[in-house]
C-alpha cells in the first residue's frame, strides 16, 4: 500500500524553530447552539461547546512538526484511489528515517464532537466545534436539540492538496443545497474510522436475514490489491470482529466486497441518509476485491449519533428531518451487544486514549480507559495486538482507570481519528458520553518533543495531543455533571 503522500515518523530529537501560522490572527466566530435555553440561560449544551472549543484551542497544534510540507511534496491529483491504515511494520521503518522536519504552515482541519448522555442514555448535552484555515480558534456548530444536527455547515470532500495549497478549503461539496451555509469546512478523510459504517451496514443486513454472522465468507478478490490481501475464507463473525478489534484491512475488504456480492451498498448509504445521518458514506469502493476506499466521509456529529444508535439509549434518540423517531431499535439487541463487544475490544488504544504505553513519558495520558483483558498478557501486563507490541505493563494504568472506553481510531498519512463511548467504571466519577475527533493530522505530523521509540516497539502514530484533548475532554464532561 502506498498513501496518498509520503508518510514519515521522525526519528529521536527533532528539533526545528517553530514559526507561527500565517494567517492565524483571525479572531474566529462562535456561534450559540441551538440548544441554548428560552430564558437566554447559557444551556448545558453551550457550557459543554465552549469548553471543549477553548481544549481544543488549548493544544496550540501549531507546534506540531509536518514531515511532508508542500514543498517538498509533490501534488497529487485530487481524488487518488487509494489510502489505508499504515501497517506496523512501516510505521517502524518510518522511524528510522532522516526527515528535516518543518513546522505547520496552518491551523489543521479538525471536527470534534460530543454527545453527553443521561443514565438512560439519552442525550443529554451536545456539542461539535471545527477548526481549521478559516477558524484557527475553532467555531462552534449550531445544532438543533432534536434532531442533532445541523444545517449551517458546507461540508467538502477532503483532499491532501488543496489543503496544502488552497489555505485548507476544499472544492467539491458532500451535501447538496448548502451552498449558502456560513460555515465551510472540509471534513478530514476518517481513515479506519470509515469501518464503523462497514460494521453498521453489516449488521442491518444480519438483522435483515440476508447475512448470517456464522456462515463463512469466501473473499475471492477479482484484482489485487495490496491492502487487501488474498483470498481468505472466515466467518462473517470472524472478519467483523477483526475488523473493528485489530483493524484488519484485509478483513474489511472482504466484508465491503460481500456487500458488494449482495449489491446493498446503495441501500445501506441511502439508510444514513433516512435516519438522519447524511454525511455518512461509502462510495466508489472496489466491488472486485473491497478496496479504494477513500470516498468515505463522515462528520463528527453524524458519527457521534451513529455510535449514540449503537449504545442503545431508551425511547427517541434524535428525530429526522421528515419527523421520524430514531430508535435504537434500528438494530436488533444482538447485533447492538456484538458491536458494542467488539468496540471495547479495542486492541489499538492510542490517539483519545493513550494505555498501551501507560507510564512511558511520551506519548502523554488520555482518556483514562480500563485496558481490554484480550490483549494484555496476564504474565506481565503487555499488550499486543497482532503484531504490535507495545511492551508497557499497563497494570498500574488499569488500577487507576476510571471509564472504559468503547472505540475505533484509525490513522492514515493525513488522518488522524477517534471515534467511541465512554462510561464510568463503577464508584468513579460519573459520566457517560460519546466521543469523536476527525482531523488531518495523522502519521505525516509529529511533536518536536518526539523521542525515539524503543526497537521492537510499536511506534506512536499520532501527535502526543490527541492524548491530551481526549483527557481534556473526559475532564470537561465530569466537571459539568459534578
Amino acid at each position: 500500500m502506498r498513501p496518498l503522500r509520503r508518510s514519515r515518523l521522525a526519528a529521536a530529537a527533532l528539533v526545528a524553530a517553530l514559526t507561527v501560522i500565517s494567517g492565524a490572527t483571525t479572531v474566529a466566530t462562535t456561534v450559540a447552539t441551538a440548544a441554548a435555553s428560552a430564558d437566554g440561560v447559557e444551556s448545558a449544551s453551550g457550557r459543554l461547546a465552549e469548553e471543549l472549543r477553548r481544549a481544543i484551542v488549548a493544544q496550540n497544534f501549531k507546534d506540531v512538526i509536518d514531515l511532508t510540507p508542500p514543498t517538498t511534496v509533490k501534488a497529487f491529483r485530487s481524488g487518488a484511489p487509494e489510502k489505508y491504515d499504515t501497517t506496523p511494520a512501516e510505521l517502524v521503518a518510518r522511524t528510522q528515517a532522516a526527515v528535516e522536519p518543518k513546522p505547520l504552515h496552518q491551523t489543521p482541519n479538525l471536527d470534534a464532537a460530543v454527545i453527553e448522555l443521561d443514565g438512560a442514555g439519552r442525550p443529554l448535552a451536545m456539542a461539535n466545534v471545527l477548526m481549521s484555515p478559516q477558524y484557527p480558534n475553532g467555531v462552534v456548530v449550531p445544532l438543533n436539540r432534536k434532531k442533532l444536527a445541523t444545517d449551517q455547515v458546507r461540508y467538502r470532500w477532503w483532499d491532501d492538496t488543496e489543503w496544502d495549497v488552497n489555505g485548507g478549503k476544499g472544492t467539491r461539496d458532500v451535501l447538496p443545497g448548502r451552498e449558502k451555509a456560513p460555515i465551510d469546512f472540509s471534513s478530514p478523510y476518517p481513515a479506519s474510522v470509515l469501518k464503523l459504517m462497514v460494521g453498521f451496514g453489516v449488521l442491518r443486513l444480519s438483522d435483515q436475514g440476508r447475512v448470517s454472522l456464522d456462515a463463512e465468507y469466501a473473499y475471492q478478490p477479482v484484482t489485487p490489491n495490496v491492502a487487501c490481501g488474498g483470498p481468505s475464507t472466515k466467518t462473517v463473525r470472524q472478519y467483523f470482529d477483526e475488523m473493528i478489534t485489530m483493524s484488519r484491512n484485509e478483513s474489511t475488504c472482504a466484508l465491503i466486497k460481500m456487500v458488494h456480492d449482495l449489491k446493498a451498498w446503495d441501500e445501506i448509504n441511502k439508510s444514513f441518509v433516512d435516519l438522519g445521518m447524511p454525511t455518512l458514506m461509502v462510495t466508489g469502493t472496489n466491488p472486485g476485491n473491497g478496496g479504494r476506499w477513500i470516498g468515505s466521509n463522515m462528520s463528527g456529529i453524524d458519527t457521534a449519533k451513529l455510535l449514540l444508535l449503537v449504545n442503545g439509549g431508551n425511547g427517541t434518540l434524535w428525530t429526522t428531518d421528515s419527523g421520524r423517531r430514531i430508535t435504537r431499535d434500528q438494530l436488533s439487541e444482538s447485533s447492538r451487544r456484538l458491536f458494542l463487544k467488539a468496540l471495547g475490544e479495542q486492541g489499538h488504544n492510542e490517539m483519545l486514549s493513550t494505555t498501551n504505553w501507560c507510564g512511558r513519558d511520551y506519548p502523554a495520558p488520555g482518556i483514562p480507559q480500563l485496558t481490554p483483558k484480550r490483549w494484555v498478557n496476564p504474565a506481565d501486563g503487555t499488550v499486543t495486538v497482532g503484531d504490535a507490541v507495545y511492551g508497557r505493563d499497563v497494570r498500574p494504568c488499569d488500577a487507576k482507570a476510571e471509564v472504559t472506553f468503547a472505540h475505533k481510531n484509525g490513522w492514515v498519512d493525513t488522518t488522524g481519528s477517534d471515534a467511541g463511548i465512554v462510561h464510568s467504571l463503577p464508584g468513579k466519577a460519573r459520566r457517560n458520553y460519546v466521543v469523536v475527533v476527525f482531523s488531518n493530522l495523522g502519521t505525516d505530523y509529529v511533536d518536536v518533543n518526539r523521542p525515539a521509540d524503543p526497537p521492537g516497539i510499536y511506534p506512536v502514530p499520532y501527535t502526543e495531543k490527541y492524548g491530551k484533548l481526549g483527557l481534556a475532554i473526559d475532564k470537561i464532561v465530569t466537571k459539568l455533571r459534578h
